[in-house]
């Protein structure tokens, strides 16, 4: 993960105002159920400083007459209900509150990851093969609970603001020194935020960082299990993990120890608040100035306002997380999508095979070309092999054809239609691009196939005949319900690579794209395989070849050379370009050309 990532460190102030932006902004996606458990926090906000009056009064009303003149049975009872009553209102306002600020936060968890996901799933192949599989997973995961966990905090916290105002006018009716008291102590508490937030915003970026590389290596070394143990490089991908989690260790250690010290002054405010109470409350009690419920119902006050001072600290700390992991999905959702349809020029595909065109296509990677005017014609229902050595640019046109991405300059066609104007949906009804490495999901080879999508019985079976499928898959134990593992490893590569083909088959496709599709599966069977698709469907084939076999049987052979045709023709023909004589025989021998 860059450098980009990464958060500049702010004044606390503009951290908290940031913040709050963002919290609130969270906030708003769940109007509702944020609002609900507002209420809740200000009913409780009330109730608790009711309750500092009621103790008021109950202590000098029945407490402080029961050691003299003694109090009645009713007084008695009174207190005890008032006290019930107060503790209930306090309990379901409670209740209410948690209930709807979990509500509240899991449902935006729940927004941000479909967001994400949905994000993921627009973004040229591009962004993927430039971003690490394990920082995909960080801001799917780690990264919105980062960004919304403060959300809990968040009602509570605007609560105790409203808790602070009915402590101060109580205290205020109560003495007004003792209020002196509690006012000194809240800017106290905004200057710690300041210097706090100022303190840990940059270690927190740090830490989700770290959580993404942790997350990358992992994901690698799982998926590379094979690679890993017949290398015998064990060893090596744990102590790699080891590393990263200690840097993770770390910056989170980094990040406590900035906490360990906010915290305990939060915990010491209210305590020295109290202190400075008891002092001055003892003074006046003796001076006549207060008495005995007054003095109760101030240090009631300020014992209440040490929790939630608790809370407000959890809430300030959780702030810098926040707007750096949500700055982090920002930038994922800032990507743009993959090119859409131009909608105002959009048309639809003749029926039948399509053809395919390329007008002087250029295209690069970052700043590397990989294909410059290209240009190159395929009749309806014709197959033509893509030959060229690695890096010549056969993989690019195929993925162009599918609009993966969009060429540089120049136009891609299929039917006579530039692909900028072809509706997405219906160019993948129409294009199916079937790669060389195949995924398979672990679930059964019919759900492979089809992809939950409602099909007969009979049309699985005739794809799986025309990719010569069906025969092995009829063997496996439950046949076409038998689960494969993860990624299809309990299938061998050939296996695999029918079954996919198999899928893209069922789809009836009018143009099908094959990218080196093929390349595990035995020769015979690879002949029967074209010469199936030959008779049994009527569309139009590329077919990326690196076997002479495979070759032979395309009506035409276009060979590319550092991203530009340089000849055409059939594989006969062919033979007298030195270039293309060499490609066979390497391909002969079975080396790299």
């Amino acid at each position: 993960m860059t450098a980009t990532t990464e958060v500049p460190a702010e004044a606390g102030g503009r951290v908290f105002r940031r913040g709050m932006g963002v919290v609130l902004r969270h906030a708003r996606r769940q109007r509702r159920t944020f609002a609900v458990s507002l209420i809740g926090a200000t009913v409780y906000a009330m109730a608790a400083v009711g309750t500092t009056v009621v103790l008021g009064r109950v202590t000098n009303q029945v407490i402080v007459p029961a050691f003299g003149e003694g109090v009645s049975r009713s007084a008695v009872v009174g207190a005890a209900v008032a006290l019930l009553l107060i503790a209930f209102l306090r309990a379901g306002s409670i209740v209410l509150r948690r209930y709807f600020a979990a509500l509240t936060t899991f449902r935006t968890q729940a927004h941000l990851r479909r967001e994400v996901t949905d994000r993921y799933l627009q973004v040229p192949l591009g962004y993927h093969r430039a971003t690490p599989t394990g920082q995909l997973l960080a801001h799917a995961d780690s990264d919105v609970l980062a960004a919304t966990e403060v959300l809990n905090a968040l009602p509570f916290s605007l609560g105790v603001m409203v808790l602070i105002v009915f402590a101060l006018i109580s205290l205020l009716l109560v003495d007004p020194l003792i209020t002196l008291v509690a006012v000194l102590l809240f800017p106290l508490l905004a200057l710690l935020n300041r210097v706090y937030t100022t303190a840990v915003e940059r270690p927190v970026a740090v830490v989700q960082r770290r959580v993404a590389e942790v997350s990358r290596i992992a994901h690698e070394s799982f998926d590379g299990a094979l690679v890993v143990k017949t290398l015998g490089r064990s060893d090596d991908e744990v102590a790699r993990l080891d590393e990263a989690a200690d840097r993770l260790l770390d910056a989170r250690v980094r990040v406590g120890r900035i906490r360990a010290l906010f915290e305990p002054a939060i915990d010491a405010i209210p305590n020295i608040g109290i202190i400075l109470l008891l002092l001055i409350g003892s003074w006046e009690l003796s001076q006549g100035m207060l008495n005995e419920g007054e003095l109760v119902q101030a240090m009631a006050l300020f014992g209440l306002l040490a929790f939630p001072m608790r809370v407000v600290g959890f809430f300030l700390q959780e702030l810098p997380r926040c707007v750096v992991a949500t700055a982090r999905l920002d930038r994922v959702l800032a990507e743009p999508g993959a090119p859409e349809a131009e909608r105002s020029a959009s048309r639809c595909l003749p029926a039948g095979p399509l053809g395919v065109r390329y007008d002087d296509v250029s295209f690069a990677y970052g700043g590397h070309r990989v294909l410059e005017g290209v240009s190159l014609r395929v009749d309806p229902g014709e197959i033509v092999a893509l030959v060229g050595a690695t890096g010549a640019g056969k993989t690019t046109l195929c993925e162009l054809l599918v609009r993966m991405a969009d060429p540089l300059s120049g136009t891609v066609s299929v039917g006579g239609v530039d692909l900028r104007w072809v509706e997405p949906t219906e160019l993948r009804r129409a294009v199916a691009l079937v790669f060389q490495e195949t995924f398979l999901f672990a679930d059964t080879v019919a759900q492979n196939i089809t992809l939950g999508d409602e099909v007969s019985e009979g049309q699985l079976i005739e794809a799986a005949r025309v990719a010569q499928a069906h025969e092995f898959i009829s063997r496996l134990p439950d046949g076409y319900e038998t689960v494969v593992g993860e990624r299809g490893v309990t299938l061998s590569g050939g296996q695999r690579q029918r079954v996919a083909l198999a899928r893209a088959l069922l789809r009836r496709p009018r143009v099908l794209v094959l990218d080196d599709a093929t390349s595990a599966v035995d020769p015979v069977v690879e002949a029967e395989i074209l010469e199936g698709l030959r008779r049994a469907l009527d569309m139009t084939t590329l077919v990326v070849a690196h076997r002479v076999s495979t070759i032979g049987l395309a009506d035409r052979v276009v060979l590319l050379e550092s991203g530009r045709v340089i000849a055409t023709g059939t594989h006969e023909e062919l033979l007298s370009v030195p270039a293309y004589e060499a490609i066979v025989r390497a391909y002969e021998t079975g080396g790299e050309p």
